[in-house]
């Protein structure tokens, strides 16, 4: 553990200080030159720091960087969505969920709970299949034609009996989220459950979220999917505008 913090000390200091050579750094965190030099060693093999480039100092990477706006775009993110999550929620009564892009799949991070006793549930990290949950497809019509055929010639899988799997009519769900505007699955990741959700784009236009209104099928029907969808479009546009 103490290795861990000193390497976290090392780069903390070379953060505040860049460029800094070994010796300076030596002297500012008053630690031997060798242990800073095994820990500077350490970080650049991880990729968190590089010489400069006349090889006497040293400075953080553009990894540090990009981690620090993931990070920053997420808390953004809550802020801008929360509210607008919390009124739909009000409004419809039913289970909010948001999830965010990893790969091929969405993770859940937020979720604000119904107060029906009969309601839709998933547990916070659960990681959600692009072509079963609501999120997952509003998720997918987002992404380019050539990254979708990529996905479904993966053969995914049936998660319930009411999971669309067939190539053609994946591409139909595709086609009609993109022309509406949202995603809808009728017990697609869940019996019983039925959603419907939208895309969230950044300010650099690339999707960073997905959100949807879920609940029991015997109360989410058609109609009631059809006004929950402009319910939720509407929050769509308010959180792209706050988020810039």
């Amino acid at each position: 553990m103490n290795s861990v913090l000193t390497a976290l000390r090392v780069f903390e200091e070379l953060a505040t200080a860049q460029p800094v050579g070994l010796s300076e750094l030596a002297r500012r965190l008053e630690i031997p030159k060798a242990t800073v030099q095994r820990n500077l060693k350490t970080l650049s093999h991880a990729g968190w720091i590089k010489p400069t480039a006349d090889g006497g100092r040293w400075e953080i990477t553009s990894l540090a960087f990009r981690l620090g706006s993931a990070v920053a775009t997420k808390d953004n993110l809550r802020k801008a969505a929360l509210p607008e999550l919390a009124a739909l929620q009000s409004m419809t009564g039913e289970t909010v969920h948001l999830a965010v892009p990893d790969g091929d799949e969405l993770v859940l991070v937020e979720r604000l709970d119904s107060s029906h006793q009969l309601r839709a549930f998933l547990p916070l990290g659960t990681r959600l299949p692009l072509h079963a949950a609501a999120t997952g497809k509003a998720y997918l019509a987002t992404l380019d034609d050539e990254r979708i055929a990529d996905y479904l010639a993966s053969a995914p899988a049936k998660v319930t009996e009411n999971t669309i799997t067939d190539p053609d009519w994946l591409w139909s769900e595709v086609r009609a989220t993109r022309r509406r505007g949202y995603a809808i699955t009728i017990e697609g990741l869940h019996d019983g459950i039925s959603a419907v959700a939208v895309a969230v784009r950044g300010r650099d236009g690339l999707t960073c979220a997905c959100f949807s209104i879920s609940g029991p099928s015997a109360r989410m029907t058609a109609d009631r999917l059809i006004e929950y969808a402009g319910a939720a479009l509407a929050a769509q546009a308010a959180i792209e505008c706050s988020l810039g």
